[in-house]
């Protein structure tokens, strides 16, 4: 059984931060390639950050310099910093696990689980 629970997500000004937290089985998390990905309304799924095992970050380019994705080992915990957040950010963010063979941005939110999801919500 996967299990990813996404917590997190709330209304935030534009240049304003917050940091997203999923907590994810042991099994998927010492296996699998994670990360994370978005969906606005009537917009396609982005995949916006992801890891590999050894904690090798990837980020999309919408989202360098102000998203940075990391890994609590001991608490089997996938993080997602997001600050500067500007109104194009606002989206359900998800937590995600690829399948293997999968992995890279373009992976996520296509194959493997999910989450629930958690709500971004920047407004002036």
């Amino acid at each position: 059984q996967v299990n990813l629970v996404e917590s997190g997500g709330g209304s935030v000004q534009p240049g304003g931060s917050l940091r997203l937290s999923c907590v994810v089985s042991r099994e998927i998390y010492t296996t699998r390639y994670m990360g994370w990905f978005r969906q606005a309304p009537g917009k396609e799924r982005e995949g916006v950050a992801g890891i590999d095992r050894d904690g090798t970050a990837t980020v999309a380019d919408s989202v360098k310099g102000r998203f940075t994705i990391s890994q609590d080992d001991a608490k089997h915990t996938l993080y997602l910093d997001m600050i500067m957040l500007k109104l194009e950010d606002a989206a359900t963010y998800y937590c995600t696990a690829l399948p293997h063979p999968f992995h890279g941005l373009w992976a996520l939110g296509r194959f493997g689980d999910w989450g629930p999801g958690t709500q971004v919500t920047v407004s002036s």
